[in-house]
């Protein structure tokens, strides 16, 4: 069944569920009269859908679009999380970047929305980025291609005590392909957020996007995603795909052992989140990247969590 638009191209995406147990998708959308797949990352806006089985989808109107022009995401809105405050509002954090400068530096901002449907950003600055205490910050012609700081993930803390956000972000120190780091946010309030050190220490990644961090059989686990062109191909076996990753941890907030992570078995699942099925078990809910040469741009229906090489299962 999937969810495919005939006239859009479909990638990351992030799901939430409402008080009525409706499943609601939101994700990164571009027209396909762009004719380049590449072009979409570009000219994206965020949609939206809902769904009773995670298959099924049922299209609403769209969520976001980049802001007018001289604003901090007049180029482009990029994925995001969502999570339910104290309040009962929903709060949308998401990626932007503006054109004053290429689009080259990310920042995380926030929506605002009291029923799934209708979103207004919450002020007109970004209420993220990138320290560079910690940080790469993009430098023009010299190493890596922008300035990581997205895909925010935004969790209470297991404690009671605030909120995280994990981040895609890379670390100012390390060989070039493999600064990937989780980069850190905290809040007592989902509006002024502290940046801090990373969760994680550079190792064989250039970057780990759309990073989760959940409980998989009652065991901690980083769930994220790398193409082959990002990571350090030396650190990896000969010939390593790339895809989603799964790699265990001491706690929801790390330490995790990502030289010890694994792929997921899949020939082109990518971005995807962790959902719990409506039979009970953890699978992932993603896109299709590229497969046979061509890239597909929809979202699959639920994959179970089957790792490389040997294809053990991982359920919650």
């Amino acid at each position: 069944m999937s969810l495919h638009l005939r006239d859009k191209w479909v990638w990351d995406s992030w799901p939430v569920i409402d008080d009525d147990g409706a499943r609601h998708l939101f994700y990164l959308q571009a027209s396909r009269s762009l004719g380049d797949p590449e072009a979409r990352h570009m000219h994206p806006s965020i949609g939206h859908a809902i769904s009773t089985d995670w298959r099924r989808w049922r299209v609403l109107p769209d969520a976001l679009a980049p802001a007018p022009r001289n604003s901090w995401d007049d180029a482009t809105t990029w994925t995001g999380s969502i999570v339910r405050g104290p309040s009962g509002m929903y709060h949308l954090f998401y990626t932007g970047s503006t054109y004053s400068e290429n689009c080259r530096v990310q920042r995380i901002g926030r929506a605002d929305s009291t029923d799934l449907i209708h979103w207004e950003r919450f002020g007109n600055s970004p209420l993220v980025e990138a320290d560079r205490r910690w940080y790469e910050k993009y430098t023009p012609g010299t190493g890596w291609h922008d300035e990581a700081w997205r895909d925010p993930w935004v969790f209470e803390d297991p404690a009671g005590n605030g909120w995280h956000m994990l981040i895609t972000a890379r670390a100012n120190h390390g060989e070039l392909f493999g600064r990937g780091v989780v980069g850190h946010a905290f809040s007592t309030d989902l509006e002024n957020w502290e940046v801090r050190e990373p969760l994680s220490t550079p190792s064989k990644f250039g970057q780990m996007e759309v990073t989760q961090s959940i409980l998989l059989d009652g065991e901690p686990v980083l769930v994220f995603c790398c193409l082959p062109r990002e990571f350090n191909t030396a650190r990896h076996p000969l010939g390593q795909r790339g895809g989603m990753w799964i790699a265990r941890g001491e706690s929801l907030l790390g330490p995790w052992d990502i030289d010890g992570a694994r792929r997921v078995d899949h020939p082109s699942l990518y971005a995807a989140r962790v959902i719990e099925d409506i039979d009970g078990i953890a699978r992932l809910l993603g896109f299709a990247d590229h497969e046979a040469g061509a890239f597909r741009g929809e979202i699959l229906d639920p994959v179970d969590i089957l790792l490389e090489a040997d294809a053990d299962r991982v359920e919650a």
